[in-house]
């Protein structure tokens, strides 16, 4: 680990300074001050919750890429929050959301797959230096490791470095690119959940399955919820970790097995450890929906969930560095055009099929931001819906390979 130059480097202290953050984003968005009300009709709280820790990383409070909380939180928090949030999900309910969600998915897809080569076609030609060439620097082959992410994860991204050999110059201005563009996108993501209903409105959207599901889980929690104890929190805490723990050993057991028996499935995220994590958390926490333990989610399983949830969204603000755009303003150009071809290809095709916004939200966010982001971005319209996110997200991963692939040839093809 490089050493930090930043004034807080002591983890302890910076989960500290985060759980503040958060207990002032959440009381004062929940304040009777008129200030503070008129202040959260335009700013989400949880853009607040992503923003302020990015804040305190560019301006050297923190250092997010020399902190262990990302990491912790992602393998740690992440996989028993998905047990939490899907305790109390009907899985024929979400299946009953219907085919836009998947169509606009894959519409994400594409959007990244030709915005890539279509952002290099428009861009190279005014800067032809910094994006043209043949060399393992060569721009093209920095931005597959950036499709490479944004279609699935960072397993693809890994991929793409070696089937293109990405030189390390290159890569580490396309991480900072993928990271800073990618949470830009993600706050505007956000913002349109906490506006969806006059966007849906002004669209003339129908959100039926989607409004049937979330009353479904609030009338189950009318219906049965009551003042949890500490026997109730102990065994949310107990099964939402236990599972964690049970998704780790049979990932850190799968994994190893398909490398050594099957690593040709490496183009299918199969050979990637956080994959499993996350596909087993989601799988066993929608298995227990169906049992007994469906009743924790009367004493707050998804509240608990939720938390984890926001913890996470801190530690991802923690990787922006908004001062970056300044060292590699060309590379950022690209990804700004990039990530506009994308969000205007998701933003009609939206409005052709007349889909609820959330469909538009989470298909987008599980490609670009894949499975640690879309249930973040995914329950920001409602707790019920994270399971979404995930499954959408795991479909990224399969084709994330693919999609990158063919981007980056294109890419090839059109470089200056």
């Amino acid at each position: 680990m490089q050493s930090s130059q930043a004034l807080i480097t002591n983890d302890a202290v910076v989960l500290g300074l985060l759980a503040v953050v958060l207990g002032f984003v959440f009381h004062t968005s929940h304040s009777s001050n008129p200030f503070w009300q008129k202040f959260y009709r335009y700013v989400p709280s949880v853009l607040l919750c992503y923003f302020i820790p990015a804040l305190m990383n560019s301006f050297g409070l923190i250092d997010g890429n020399n902190s262990q909380l990302y990491y912790i939180a992602s393998r740690y928090l992440l996989p028993a929050c998905l047990v939490l949030l899907t305790l109390s999900v009907d899985f024929r309910a979400i299946l009953g959301l219907g085919p836009k969600a998947l169509v606009l998915f894959l519409t994400g897809t594409l959007g990244v797959m030709l915005g890539g080569p279509a952002a290099l076609a428009l861009v190279g030609p005014f800067f032809p230096e910094q994006l043209g060439g043949e060399g393992a620097n060569a721009a093209w082959r920095g931005m597959s490791t950036i499709a490479g992410s944004w279609i699935g994860g960072s397993a693809n991204q890994a991929a793409m470095k070696e089937v293109f050999e990405v030189g390390g110059e290159i890569f580490s201005v396309m991480i900072t690119v993928d990271v800073l563009v990618a949470n830009i996108w993600t706050a505007i993501l956000l913002w349109m959940a906490a506006n969806a209903a006059r966007i849906d409105a002004r669209t003339g959207a129908d959100t039926t399955a989607i409004t049937t599901l979330k009353q479904k889980v609030e009338q189950y929690q009318t219906e049965n919820s009551r003042n949890p104890s500490t026997s109730d929190l102990m065994m949310i805490i107990a099964i939402g970790f236990g599972v964690a723990g049970l998704a780790h050993w049979l990932a850190n057991m799968i994994t190893p097995w398909i490398q050594q028996h099957a690593p040709e499935l490496s183009v299918y995220s199969l050979t990637s450890t956080f994959f499993w994590l996350v596909v087993l958390a989601t799988t066993f926490g929608l298995l227990l929906s169906g049992t007994r333990f469906r009743h924790l989610e009367a004493t707050g399983a998804s509240k608990v969930g939720s938390v984890m949830i926001y913890i996470l969204v801190a530690t991802i603000g923690m990787h922006m560095d908004i001062t970056a755009v300044l060292d590699y303003p060309v590379m950022f150009l690209v990804g700004l055009v990039w990530i506009a071809i994308h969000a205007i290809l998701m933003l009609t095709v939206m409005k052709l099929l007349k889909a609820p916004v959330f469909y538009m939200a989470v298909g987008s966010q599980a490609n670009i931001g894949g499975a640690a982001s879309a249930p973040v971005v995914a329950s920001a319209f409602h707790p019920a819906l994270a399971p979404v996110g995930v499954l959408l997200a795991v479909l990224g991963y399969a084709l994330g390979t693919y999609g990158a692939y063919l981007s980056a040839l294109l890419m090839q093809a059109v470089a200056p």
